[in-house]
This record gives structure tokens, C-alpha cells and sequence, in this order.
């Protein structure tokens, strides 16, 4: 994996020696996606603070840009009109710095199938699912917002924050509601809560924005 751009120490981290610094443990989470289904995910994974404590965070750093290593021929079915691979996906610093913000390198106690972004991915259990980009191979400390692969596409239908919203819904569909898989073929709908239900850890890092607007 490549850290680069505003950190004391870039270059290139050898996945072995990454993990052989990191706390892996077990996080069971919440996940939401922005198509309105959810599910109950035990990850396992360490604090991406922890990693970018590794490269050292220079003080003028304001955004995390992430970087995937899959394209179109390796996943079958990723294939879409306006995308620039390679997929990219970013956080405020501080989203990124976030306890519960973590790189995940396992669910269900096994490693992560290829399918499911081996061998890091993020996982941002207050937004919805396509922010937790699979596969990093690169993460990059910016001064100015990255420009990221849904938010370039439409804008309108995908917000840089993509916090969970219940109040805010897609311009297709209503996000008032989720259906939980693995509930069984005939299971309701539920409704959504505020950041996924981490509105208490969360709320503070929006405090005064409109979060319509910074959907």
C-alpha cells in the first residue's frame, strides 16, 4: 500500500508489517446502503487512525483520498457509463481519525474474500455502504476536498458525505426505511435511524452544517 501526499513518512507499507503494528479486533457493525437495504456485519479490522499514525499526518492535512487496486476486468458486473477507474473514494481528516472509522481485514472471523475488497478495505459505519471503498492500495493526505467517483458522476444523488439520513432522501427513492438481510423472504421494512444509529459518536463531527446541502 502506497501513503503519500501531506504525511511526515510517504512511501510504499508492506502489508505484513502494516498488520504486524496494527490492534486487529473485532468490530460487529451496522450497514447501510444507499439503496435501502441493510445488514449486520462482524468485521475485523484496526483503527485507520492507527495507520495514519504510522505515515505521520502533517498539520495542514484536511482530507483522506482512497484509492482501490479492482478495475472493470477483474469484477465482473462493476462496469458503468462515466466511471474513471480507478474507483476513489474520500473522508474529512477528521471522519478519517473517528474510532469507529476502521480498515477492515476480515469479516465472520476469516479473511476478506476478493469479492468483498481484500486485502484492506475501509468501512465508515455512519454512511452508506459505497463509501467504504474495497481494496485500498492507496491513501493520500490532501489539503483540498478529493474529487471522489459517485460524487463526480451525480452529485445530486450522491453527496461527499453520504451520511445516513433518514430526512434526506435519494432523488429515486425514499431512504425513511431499510430492509434488513437476513430477516427472511417476508421480513418489513425498519426504519432508518440518524447516521445508522451512531448518531451519539457522530452528531458532534457535523455540529452547525445543513445537512441536506452536505448530503
Amino acid at each position: 500500500m502506497t501513503i503519500d501526499g501531506l504525511v511526515e513518512r510517504p512511501g510504499s507499507y508492506d502489508l505484513t508489517d502494516i498488520l504486524a503494528e496494527m490492534t486487529v479486533e473485532e468490530r460487529i457493525y451496522r450497514l447501510r446502503c444507499v439503496e435501502a437495504w441493510s445488514m449486520v456485519v462482524p468485521w475485523n479490522g484496526f483503527e485507520l487512525a492507527d495507520l495514519l499514525a504510522m505515515a505521520g499526518v502533517k498539520d495542514d492535512a484536511r482530507y483522506v483520498a482512497f484509492e482501490t487496486a479492482l478495475r472493470p476486468d477483474e469484477m465482473p458486473g462493476t462496469k458503468y457509463p462515466g466511471i474513471d477507474w480507478p474507483y476513489v473514494e474520500g473522508l474529512r481528516l477528521d471522519e478519517a481519525l473517528h474510532p469507529l472509522t476502521i480498515m477492515a481485514t476480515g469479516l465472520y472471523g476469516k479473511p476478506l474474500p476478493n469479492q468483498n475488497g481484500a486485502p484492506l478495505r475501509l468501512v465508515v459505519p455512519w454512511k452508506y455502504g459505497y463509501k467504504s471503498i474495497k481494496s485500498v492500495v492507496r491513501i493520500t493526505l490532501t489539503k483540498d476536498r478529493p474529487p471522489t467517483t459517485w460524487n463526480r458522476i451525480s452529485p445530486r444523488e450522491y453527496g461527499f458525505f453520504s451520511n445516513v439520513n433518514p430526512e434526506v432522501d435519494h432523488p429515486r427513492w425514499s431512504q425513511a426505511s431499510e430492509r434488513r438481510i437476513g430477516g427472511g423472504l417476508f421480513s418489513r421494512k425498519v426504519p432508518t435511524l440518524m447516521f445508522n444509529g451512531y448518531e451519539d459518536e457522530v452528531a458532534a463531527l457535523y455540529e452547525g452544517m445543513d445537512l441536506a446541502k452536505h448530503h
